[in-house]
C-alpha cells in the first residue's frame, strides 16, 4: 500500500514537472559565431597539414584490445532465406522496477545461449543507480565480454539483411529503436526502447521481437517498414552475443560489418542517403546519424557540422515531433563538440539536457559538463558534476577517473 501511494505521488510530481516544463519547447542552439571560427580554423589548419605532408615511416600494428574479435571469417555468407526463426529464446518482461529495458533484453539474449544469470543480476551491475534513465548499448558488450563466457559485438548502419542472416543462422539480434510509449508524465512519446530480433517472414512483411514492455510481448510481431522507421533514429545499431568457439562464423554472417570502421563508414552513407530520401523527423534522425557516424571515424569537425545542422532542423519540427529524450540514449554532440574547442555548447547541451528532465539520472550528460567546465577553468563546477554523476552511477568509469585527476576525491 505504502509503495502505491509513492509510486502515484511520484507520477503527479512528474506530471505537474512536465506540464510547467514543456521539454519539447526546450531547444538547443549551436552558437553559430564560435562554430564558424572553429571550422574556418581547422579547415585552415587541415590545409596546411595537407601541404606540408611528407612520408612517414611505417608503423607497427598494436595488438588489439581484448573485446575486439581478432578471428578472420570462415566462409562467405548466402543469401538468407524468406523466412526464419530462432527457436527457445526465452522471454523476460522489465516490469517491476525502473528502466529495466536493457537489463530484460540482454537476459534474455544471454539465456539463449544458457547464461545462468537472471535480470537482476544483470540490473546490479550495468545499472547500480535503479532509476539510471539509460544503459548504453557498448554497456551492455562491456558486460557480456568482461562478466560472462560468450562474446559480444554492437554495429551500426544495419539492415534488414544483416538481421535475417544472423536470425537465419541461428542468432538472436537485440536492436535499439525508437518508439513511441505512454510514458510517467501520461503524454505519448518518443523513447528508446531494446528488442530481441528472433524471426522474420518476407510473405507477411514481419519480424518477430521479443519485446519487454508490451502486452504479450513473448511473441510481438513488428512490420518491417515500423522496425526500420524506429531503429533510423538509432543509427540502426545492433548488437549479436555468441559462444567464442563460433567468433569466426558470426564475423563472415556479418561481412563487411565485421570491420567496425567499415560499419562506421556505412552507416555514414546511409545517413547521408537519408538526408536527401527523407522529410520531418526522420530527416532529423538521418542528420543526426550523419553526424554519430562521423564522431565515431573521429571526424569531429565533420560531426559537429552535421549536429548542427540536425539540431537547426530541430527546432522547426513541431512539438509533438521532438524526440527531446534523444540526449539521453545518444551522445555524439558531446564527443563532437568538445574536441574541436566548443566547450560552451557542450555546456548549454548539457544543461538542457539535464534541465528537461524531471529525474536529470543522466551520468553522461553530467561527466561531459565537468569536462568542458575543466577546459574553461571551473574546476569547483566540475567535481561538482562528477561527484553527482557517480552518484547516479556508481562506479561510471569515465568520471571515476576524471575526479581523481581533479583531485576531487
Amino acid at each position: 500500500m505504502r509503495e502505491s501511494v509513492f509510486y502515484r505521488f511520484d507520477q503527479l510530481r512528474i506530471r505537474v514537472f512536465y506540464a510547467l516544463n514543456p521539454p519539447e519547447e526546450a531547444v538547443f542552439t549551436p552558437d553559430e559565431q564560435v562554430a564558424n571560427v572553429v571550422r574556418a580554423t581547422l579547415t585552415q589548419a587541415a590545409a596546411q597539414a595537407t601541404a606540408t605532408l611528407t612520408p612517414t615511416a611505417t608503423v607497427t600494428a598494436t595488438a588489439l584490445p581484448p573485446d575486439v574479435p581478432t578471428a578472420t571469417a570462415t566462409f562467405t555468407p548466402a543469401p538468407p532465406p524468406e523466412s526464419a526463426l530462432v527457436e527457445n529464446v526465452p522471454y523476460v518482461d522489465q516490469h517491476y522496477g525502473f528502466n529495466n529495458c536493457a537489463p530484460a533484453n540482454l537476459t534474455m539474449a544471454l539465456q539463449f545461449w544458457n547464461w545462468g544469470g537472471t535480470r537482476e543480476s544483470v540490473s546490479e551491475s550495468i545499472k547500480p543507480f535503479a532509476k539510471d534513465k539509460n544503459v548504453m548499448p557498448y554497456e551492455l558488450v562491456d558486460f557480456v565480454n568482461s562478466l560472462t563466457d560468450l562474446r559480444a559485438l554492437m554495429r551500426v548502419g544495419g539492415t534488414p539483411e544483416t538481421l535475417k542472416r544472423l536470425i537465419s543462422a541461428g542468432y538472436p539480434v537485440i536492436v535499439e529503436r525508437g518508439v513511441y510509449l505512454r510514458d510517467l508524465s501520461g503524454k505519448v512519446s518518443w523513447m528508446g526502447h531494446y528488442q530481441v530480433v528472433y524471426g522474420y517472414d518476407d510473405k507477411a512483411g514481419q519480424w518477430q521481437v521479443k519485446d519487454s514492455f508490451e502486452k504479450g510481448g513473448d511473441h510481438f510481431n513488428v512490420g518491417y517498414n515500423e522496425l526500420i522507421r524506429g531503429w533510423r533514429s538509432f543509427d540502426y545499431a545492433f548488437l549479436v552475443i555468441y559462444p567464442p568457439e563460433n567468433e569466426g562464423e558470426v564475423l563472415g554472417l556479418l561481412g563487411s560489418y565485421a570491420d567496425e570502421a567499415n560499419s562506421n563508414q556505412i552507416a555514414a552513407q546511409i545517413a547521408s542517403d537519408e538526408i536527401a530520401s527523407t522529410q520531418g523527423q526522420d530527416q532529423f534522425f538521418a542528420l543526426f546519424n550523419r553526424g554519430t557516424s562521423l564522431q565515431r571515424l573521429q571526424d569531429f569537425n565533420g560531426a559537429a557540422q552535421a549536429f548542427d545542422e540536425a539540431f537547426a532542423f530541430y527546432a522547426k519540427l513541431s512539438g509533438d515531433q521532438r524526440p527531446w529524450r534523444m540526449l539521453w540514449y545518444q551522445t555524439g554532440p558531446y564527443f563532437a563538440y568538445y574536441y574541436i574547442g566548443r566547450y560552451n555548447d557542450v555546456i548549454n547541451l548539457a544543461d538542457k539536457t539535464i534541465n528537461t528532465a524531471s529525474e536529470p539520472y543522466l551520468e553522461e550528460s553530467f561527466y561531459w559538463r565537468a569536462m568542458a567546465k575543466i577546459q574553461l577553468g571551473d574546476q569547483g563546477g566540475a567535481v561538482e558534476d562528477l561527484k553527482q554523476s557517480l552518484e547516479f552511477h556508481p562506479g561510471f568509469i569515465p568520471s571515476v577517473v576524471l575526479l581523481q585527476q581533479v583531485g576531487g576525491q
